[in-house]
């Protein structure tokens, strides 16, 4: 089955939103795919999430984000974004699994799409990727890494409660865990391959988990590596001695951090750096050298992750429907010049 679209955007993500808000207040179509559901980073966050930002700094589309803190919370956000999306009437189909983008000749682009009962494919004029990163974790690739008691994702520490946690790194995500699991009743040894905690690490929360770790709440491994993890134990190396231990656990927090997948945009022919993992764009644009294909988002940062969010990206919408905008009247235009005729994207 085929529809055919002016703007397709792969993600329902802040982002995403941004793109459809911009192409709905310059009258273009546009259709959000996402594989799991609206902002859906943020519905995976740890149920007690607060955001870095204040409420004004992520709002998106003029619509005032209105909290009870000064650093709203995943509730809040998910309750947000809900209301902007149906503020502006956004066409966002939640269960739709983009599976390939490839180029039509001189149409456009074809988008595969796989829904939990049958396929499907879209035709579109403009394609923008605003996938994220949060569907795919670094993994450790150690033996013992795909049981089912070692989690790359953090929801709660309550079912940890009388639980041996061991927590595998040092920056915001793990902090979290660490300090939740051991307000439920675990405990805690948070491994980390560094001397200390990133420097990323939440302002408000750093002397909670320093202070936790000085008196001896939370055990700490630094400059050790996981090599093995088993039902019953976690097989450490130190860096600093190259001491193995066995450490009995029964459960593991793999808070390693995610990345994006550039795989699709690559077999679409954007070109991805080698050592930043930076898909080829325009800054000022968010184009890449496809015609027609953008980014929105933390895919634009490559590796690394903290150097897009919400915050400093909510404009790439605006951005890439200006740019595509200009683009279309141009080549309208030309065509009028020359005599030529347009097909209108719907």
């Amino acid at each position: 089955m085929s529809e055919d679209g002016g703007i397709v955007v792969i993600g329902a993500g802040p982002c995403g939103l941004a793109v459809g808000i911009a192409a709905r207040q310059a009258g273009l179509s546009c259709v959000l795919l996402d594989r799991r559901t609206i902002v859906s980073t943020i519905e995976r966050y740890p149920l007690g999430m607060t955001f870095f930002s204040t409420p004004e700094r992520i709002e998106i589309g003029g619509i005032p984000f209105i909290a009870s803190h000064e650093k709203p919370t995943r509730q809040d956000g998910l309750l947000y974004y809900r209301r902007v999306a149906e503020h502006y009437g956004l066409d966002i189909r939640p269960g739709e699994e983009v599976l390939e983008v490839a180029r039509e000749g001189d149409e456009g682009f074809r988008i595969e799409v796989r829904r939990p009962h049958d396929t499907r494919s879209y035709r579109a004029a403009a394609v923008v990727f605003a996938t994220g990163y949060y569907d795919n974790p670094n993994y450790l690739r150690i033996p013992g890494e795909d049981l089912p008691h070692v989690h790359h994702y953090f929801r709660e520490g309550h079912p940890f409660w009388h639980r041996r946690v061991v927590v595998i790194g040092a920056g915001n995500s793990s902090v979290d865990a660490a300090l939740e699991c051991w307000r439920a009743g675990a405990a805690v040894t948070l491994v980390h391959f560094g001397e200390g905690f990133d420097r990323t690490v939440k302002a408000w929360v750093l002397p909670d988990i320093v202070n936790r770790v000085k008196e001896g709440s939370i055990a700490v491994r630094w400059r050790t590596r996981v090599r093995g993890i088993t039902p019953t134990t976690v097989e450490l190396v130190s860096d600093a001695t190259g001491a193995v231990e066995l450490l009995p656990t029964d459960a593991v927090l793999a808070m390693t951090g995610y990345h994006a997948d550039t795989a699709m945009l690559q077999r679409l022919g954007v070109p991805v750096d080698s050592v930043s993992g930076i898909p080829s764009h325009d800054e000022t644009t968010m184009a890449t050298p496809v015609e027609g294909c953008y980014l929105a988002g933390v895919i634009a940062s490559g590796n690394d992750a903290n150097r897009l969010f919400i915050e400093n990206s909510r404009g790439h919408g605006e951005m890439i429907v200006r740019h595509w905008a200009a683009r279309r009247t141009g080549a309208s235009s030309a065509l009028s010049r020359s005599g030529g005729h347009a097909r209108a994207s719907p």
